[in-house]
């Protein structure tokens, strides 16, 4: 395995002094070694990962110098609009260095919302014509790698792109920061809201580990899984499912969202607003962390959602941070018309042990259409 530090150190030495992009689960560790070791100015966590492309561009206009951009794969669709109309070579020809993680690297096992990304990946870079070198644990000489990776995106005045591997990089804990001092965890308020809910409310529940929380609760109570809809991929798009199905529907649709996803793409609430159907209730589980692929904090404890979604058109919004706090506002949340928010603030972390759906998305979707044709 490669060393975060020594990696780190050898873009220092060529001059890449700046970093920004969305947390990956397979760039964790290094994410981690850059988060410890970088000042707030040198290291931004980006909305998506198109902004990280843009802000990107931003740094190189201002300095001249080389800017990193880190991402999966699955993000990569939001990169391409920037990479081709700014940063490419017959646009504004700005150079950077990307470091993609290859979720779903063929032969590797990994979940079905990786396989085809993971397959056409860099047949995807080949097409839009940006280089690519590929990093595995066993890449030699790593200082060679990143001056020939830099060099080259300098030459070329471009975008170069390097694709990481699984278990490419040793493991990093990220430092531990302040704790926010929030008595609930996620799981515990996911909890609460599944044994509020009747029998025909709709869930539709972010990525990552929420969804995976919701499936668990549900096989733990002995319940069936035809009301949830678990969002295991396309993160930051749960509300705009959510608010499809409810407005195509009676019944109440709940949109388990998180902050990181809320705030990849924040638009989505002024559509709600706008649209403002009355079955849609939007539960935000803010920890301040894109904690699914390894707890880099969010700026969800930095702005109000509450207060955006109102601008946005919701009508009434909460916040909780304690049970007492669900126990006063929550049945008042079920009982009001929407579009409605309730942000529930909770501490970072999930069990070790959480395990994952063993219904194929499929299989979950026919589900839920079949409940939602039969009503």
């Amino acid at each position: 395995m490669i060393s975060n530090k020594l990696f780190f150190q050898a873009l220092k030495s060529n001059d890449v002094n700046f970093f920004t992009g969305v947390p990956d689960s397979l760039l964790k560790n290094f994410c981690a070694c850059l988060t410890d070791n970088t000042e707030n100015s040198q290291h931004l966590i980006t909305a998506n990962e198109g902004a990280a492309v843009a802000l990107a561009a931003g740094y190189h206009l201002a300095t001249g110098s080389l800017p990193f951009v880190y991402l999966q794969n699955s993000g990569l669709g939001n990169t391409i609009n920037p990479l081709l109309s700014l940063a490419d070579r017959e646009v504004y020809s700005i150079p950077m260095l990307l470091m993609i993680g290859w979720r779903g690297e063929p032969g590797v096992s990994d979940e079905p919302q990786h396989k085809k990304q993971g397959r056409v990946q860099n047949s995807i870079l080949r097409a839009i014509e940006i280089p690519f070198y590929q990093l595995n644990s066993e890449t030699d000489n790593i200082e060679d790698f990143v001056t020939n990776a830099t060099k080259e995106a300098k030459k070329i005045n471009g975008p170069v792109v390097i694709v990481v591997s699984k278990n490419t990089f040793e493991p990093y804990s990220l430092q531990p920061g302040t704790s926010s001092g929030y008595s609930l965890s996620r799981e515990d308020a996911i909890e609460y809201v599944l044994d509020k809910l009747s029998s025909d409310d709709i869930i539709v529940s972010t990525t990552g580990k929420p969804s995976r929380e919701v499936y668990e609760y549900r096989e733990a109570k002995g319940q069936g899984h035809q009301n949830d809809f678990l969002t295991v991929g396309s993160m930051g798009h749960c509300s705009q499912i959510a608010l499809g199905i409810a407005m195509h529907t009676e019944q109440n649709v709940f949109c388990l969202d998180g902050d990181g996803s809320v705030i990849m793409h924040m638009g989505s609430l002024g559509i709600i607003g706008e649209n403002a159907p009355a079955n849609f209730k939007h539960i935000v589980l803010n920890n301040g962390a894109h904690d699914s692929v390894g707890g880099q904090p969010t700026v969800g404890f930095n702005i109000s959602i509450p207060t955006i979604a109102e601008g946005a058109g919701y009508l009434t919004t909460f916040t909780a941070t304690t049970k007492d706090d669900l126990d006063k506002d929550f049945e008042r949340f079920l009982e009001i018309g929407g579009p409605a928010l309730f942000e529930i603030r909770v501490k970072k972390g999930a069990r070790n042990n959480l395990g994952r759906p063993n219904r194929t998305p499929v299989e979950n979707k026919k589900e839920l259409m079949k409940l939602l044709s039969t009503e």
